[in-house]
């Protein structure tokens, strides 16, 4: 066959070049135009969906408000109480910091792998899911996400294709709006596990009574595959079903190599034993009080071996009291160093009904009897009023119709400050509250939130120091813990939500120190009788208090480490005669401290530098004068504690008889001479004579004396003198008391039939209710100066 020619190729090769650039340019030829207009649409499209997606958001907005169980741990974290949300739900909010590597691990292996890099919803996932279920006519194999089942959880809805619509759209708000991790935190907290159980922290406590950060492998797997089938697979119930479908996913995760092969190995040796618990009760009545206030979780400081103890002791002992009709009894603990709760005891037993077991004691509003002395007499030190040396008087006294009495209705005379603190006293109580001023009190109180007191700060008088008032356990063990803390008042906290403790400075050091010494002491009438066990008990001060009607007993003491409130009596109010602070409350007291603080050697508190002691006169607990012989050691704070000298000696110019007594005016020329008196006041003199004690007496002043008895003598002008007055039998109205007085007089003092009745300022109103008949009604001034007058007191029928 002839070569073919250089021409001859050429013409072959252009026509096979001419038959490729035909089928070339028939196909079709995509421009940069195009492509850029392609992706311009594209663009447009998305801003579109973008802008929608926006629209569709704002006018249906995620319902993603989840009502959480609430919780209640110790200071441990161990969980003692927790609540039902309003539908009946366990659903305990697991936190992120409760989120363990392990557990986040293996919950995205089983449940959704993808979940760190899909926008909500996994397109691939949906394919294939598509694509097995048509292929095998039924549904075999699910395209949820994990963000999408938090959205079906959050709205539940009947499954259809409407329904995963909604789904989606709702999975891409979710991821709008929220973190990944946030994601996944919702879907553990809202997953089901069969019953009422939902989210994974209720599941690890009531199944495996621990925290979801410390399940192992095996719990975790064993849990996740309970949502998938809640009621056939049943922990407690059906435990092998559950372990045989726990080790398919285990040996899925090997084949998957998610986890090590020990790890493998050892969970799939890990037996399964885990039952439905149910849900601690202990601090029934702290745990509704902080329930009362919302949120889902409260970490209290309470020391749970130390309220077990003393909620049994409390339950002991008032079974030992219930014959005599003392059916309850509170008590809170204080860690002083802390400022925190630690026990914090309601009732004697929660669940008893005889008495009102579930009411909260140590909130409920009671009289606190004289548990507020220590705080007045406090207040009186660092006002420079009292010492603890310092005689006060205690004789009846009447102020303004309020006439009060002691506990044991007896008067003691002369007291000290520390005496009448020590034995309780009213009325030493009553004229140092008078002297220092009621609102001083109310101030120190309300400043220490005595939410009460604050309250009807206008309504209180003088006795409130004697337990007319409104007050809770809470507040008080909170305001006897500031004479641990050298006078500062520190608000007690019950859980982490109150750390900042409100700090107020209530009474100085010097003071606080000052009563702790003298609460201290054991030879004191409140110490209860019979206690035996005080041997190897801490030391510690405490006061008691006795409410009106006996219905309240209290018993507060405290030492460095510990405050302790206790309060004994009936929720129905009831009163019982055998109720009283001293032998009912105390030895509870005493029980308590034995329990907490035994064998303590904690150091006591030490004298602060700023307060001092010194030698005062016994008879007046003033600075010593010269005439002073019997002397005795005080505390007192320096430029602060009164330094009046002792001035109760008088020189007295008397007559030789010593019958008559002499002023620089009337005194004679001679015949006279001078003595030196005691001074006793008017109320004292009417003590002693009723008490039928001797004193040293003034000689009655000159009958001729111009200058005192008719100068400036004080002037009655009611009632009238020779008036008769008509008074009705049925209704014995009192007779209104007034006077002027001159200038220089500061006291006066009225006397009936020649009886001591009352001391008043000058101008002061007083009343009295007469006995038929002459009366005569006196009335002295502080200087001695005297005006009688006398009326006809007649009663009748009217």
């Amino acid at each position: 066959m002839p070569r073919l020619g250089a021409v001859a190729r050429i013409a072959v090769a252009n026509k096979y070049e001419t038959k490729a650039d035909r089928i070339n340019s028939m196909k079709p030829r995509i421009t940069k135009k195009q492509i850029t207009f392609f992706f311009k649409r594209l663009g447009i499209t998305a801003m579109i969906l973008f802008i929608l997606f926006l629209l569709l958001n704002l006018l249906f907005p995620l319902k993603d408000k989840i009502e959480y169980s609430t919780i209640i741990t110790d200071k441990n974290g161990e969980v003692i109480n927790a609540f039902l949300t309003r539908d009946e739900k366990w659903r305990m909010k697991t936190e992120l910091n409760e989120i363990s590597p392990l557990l986040r691990k293996t919950i995205i292996a089983k449940e959704d792998k993808y979940f760190y890099y899909h926008p909500g919803i996994n397109p691939l996932a949906i394919v294939r899911a598509a694509f097995k279920n048509i292929f095998r006519m039924k549904r075999t194999s699910g395209a949820s996400t994990i963000t999408m089942q938090v959205a079906r959880a959050l709205e539940p809805r009947k499954r259809n294709p409407g329904s995963k619509i909604i789904e989606m759209f709702r999975a891409y708000q979710l991821e709008w709006k929220y973190s990944k991790d946030e994601i996944l935190q919702m879907y553990l907290n809202l997953v089901p596990y069969g019953g009422n159980l939902e989210g994974v922290k209720a599941a690890s406590l009531l199944y495996f009574s621990k925290n979801p950060d410390h399940l192992s492998l095996a719990e975790i797997t064993a849990l996740s595959i309970i949502p998938n089938r809640p009621s056939s697979l049943v922990i407690g119930k059906h435990n092998d079903r559950i372990v045989t479908e726990r080790n398919r996913w285990l040996k899925k995760f090997a084949k998957d190599k998610v986890f090590t092969e020990k790890e493998i190995e050892d969970a799939l040796a890990e037996p399964l034993t885990a039952t439905r618990n149910t849900v601690p009760r202990y601090a029934k009545h702290l745990s509704n009080k902080l329930f009362k206030k919302g949120g889902h979780y409260y970490k209290t400081h309470i020391d749970l071996n130390t309220q077990l103890k003393t909620e049994k002791i409390v339950e002991d002992y008032i079974r030992s009291k219930r014959l005599r009709n003392i059916n309850n009894a509170s008590v809170v603990i204080i860690n002083n160093k802390t400022h925190d709760v630690v026990t914090y005891v309601g009732s004697a037993s929660f669940t008893d009904t005889t008495d009102a077991g579930q009411v909260n004691g140590a909130a409920a509003v009671r009289q606190p009897g004289s548990t507020l002395k220590p705080l007045l007499f406090a207040l009186c030190i660092d006002e420079g009023l009292l010492t603890p040396k310092m005689v006060l008087n205690d004789v009846a006294v009447n102020y303004d119709g309020y006439a009060p009495e002691n506990y044991d209705q007896k008067y003691n005379g002369y007291v000290t400050t520390e005496y009448a603190l020590e034995h309780s006293l009213n009325i030493p109580a009553v004229k140092s509250l008078r002297i220092l001023g009621k609102d001083k009190l109310v101030e120190k109180l309300s400043s220490c939130d005595f939410r009460q007191i604050q309250k009807d700060r206008n309504k209180l008088g003088l006795s409130m120091i004697l337990g007319g008032c409104g007050t809770t356990l809470e507040e008080l063990t909170g305001l006897f813990s500031l004479f641990a803390t050298e006078g500062v008042y520190y608000s007690p906290s019950y859980s982490d939500k109150d750390s900042l403790h409100k700090r107020v400075p209530v009474v100085s050091p010097e003071a606080a120190f000052i009563i702790n010494d003298i609460l201290s002491k054991v030879n004191r009438p409140d110490f209860p009788l019979n206690w035996q066990s005080t041997e190897r008990m801490p030391k510690i001060a405490w006061k008691t208090g006795t409410s009106y009607g006996r219905r309240d007993a209290w018993s507060i003491g405290y030492n460095k480490n510990f405050t302790v409130g206790v309060w004994v009596g009936n929720f129905s109010g009831v009163g019982v005669p055998d109720l009283n602070g001293t032998n009912t409350a105390t030895p509870l007291l005493f029980k308590v401290f034995n329990t907490i603080d035994y064998d303590s050697d904690a150091e006591w508190f030490t004298m602060p530098t700023a307060c001092e002691t010194r030698m005062v006169c016994s008879e007046t607990g003033l600075s010593p004068s010269d005439h002073c012989s019997n002397l005795v050691m005080d505390y007192f704070i320096p430029l602060i504690s009164s330094t009046v000298k002792c001035n109760n000696i008088k020189e007295v110019l008397v007559s030789a008889d010593e019958k008559t007594s002499y002023c620089k005016n009337c005194a004679p020329g001679s015949g006279f001479k001078k003595k030196i008196y005691k001074i006793t006041e008017p109320e004292m003199q009417a003590w002693y004579e009723e008490q039928k004690i001797a004193y040293q007496k003034i000689p009655s002043h000159n009958d001729d004396c111009e200058i005192i008895f008719n100068g400036n003598a004080p002037s009655i002008t009611s009632p009238a003198n020779g008036s008769e007055y008509l008074i009705s039998k049925n209704r014995k109205e009192p007779i209104l008391l007034t006077c002027k007085t001159a200038t220089d007089v500061s006291k006066v003092f009225w006397y009936v039939d020649d009886k001591f009745y009352k001391a008043a300022a000058p101008g002061e109103k007083q009343f009295f209710v007469p006995d038929e008949g002459p009366v005569k009604i006196s009335c002295t001034d502080d200087k001695g100066r005297n005006r009688n007058i006398r009326i006809l007191v007649r009663y009748v029928n009217l």
